[in-house]
């Protein structure tokens, strides 16, 4: 599904983020991202989001050929994943039902898929009571699960969790796992994190970054594996 093969990464001022990195990622398989900050975990995460072009190799995400200078299906590339930010980034004017809603609009979806979508996905993050609280009457647990039920309506195939508990007490950061936990059969999930305790207990398939290289791909592994 995502395949990266011997791709680096190389910024205008000559930093490099990436050095020929290989790996690949089937459907439907949960990954954690490790490694100390400027490792490369969240260069990996903007190169498949296409933020960012590889300098050099091959990277393909399904059929797309992100590698290629003319890549132009950004928009059909990214309608297929969703994204959770360590802060959130939750609209402060609009209410829990419309900070979701907008994520769908941009799909084209009816009012009727729009309310049926948001119902359930509020179910899995158990929100359902909260559809019209405002960001600011939210905890930051709760501001995430919001970001975690924008991120999975329109059956996107792709999650995408950059640090997604960096900003929680570890109570509320393994009350976000569990919901993690209730997608990974149907979703492919990427997930970067400096979170030593679930990685270790989650038991998943961990690559280890440092310094743009990829040290270490264990299929079930800890942090420090």
């Amino acid at each position: 599904m995502i395949k990266f093969d011997d791709v680096s990464k190389q910024f205008p001022l000559g930093n490099i983020a990436l050095k020929n990195v290989s790996f690949e990622i089937k459907e439907n398989e949960f990954v954690f991202f490790v490694g100390p900050s400027g490792a490369g975990k969240t260069t990996i995460l903007k190169l498949i989001m296409n933020q960012y072009a590889p300098t050099s190799g091959q990277l393909t995400v399904d059929d797309y050929n992100l590698s290629d200078k003319n890549f132009h299906q950004v928009e059909a590339l990214r309608k297929r994943m969703g994204v959770v930010f360590q802060d959130f980034k939750i609209m402060p004017d609009k209410n829990v039902f419309e900070n979701i809603a907008i994520s769908l609009k941009i799909l084209g979806s009816s009012h009727q898929q729009i309310a049926e979508e948001i119902k359930e996905a509020l179910n899995l993050v158990n929100l359902s009571h909260k559809t019209s609280v405002f960001p600011a009457q939210l905890s930051a647990g709760e501001l995430q699960r919001v970001a975690i039920a924008r991120a999975i309506v329109g059956d996107r195939e792709i999650i995408i969790a950059d640090e997604p508990t960096g900003n929680l007490d570890p109570k509320t950061a393994w009350d976000i796992m569990k919901i993690f936990k209730k997608l990974e059969n149907d979703k492919t999930i990427l997930f970067a994190t400096h979170n030593t305790d679930i990685v270790n207990s989650l038991r998943k398939r961990v690559i280890v970054m440092k310094d743009g290289k990829l040290m270490k791909d264990n299929k079930k592994g800890g942090y420090e594996a």
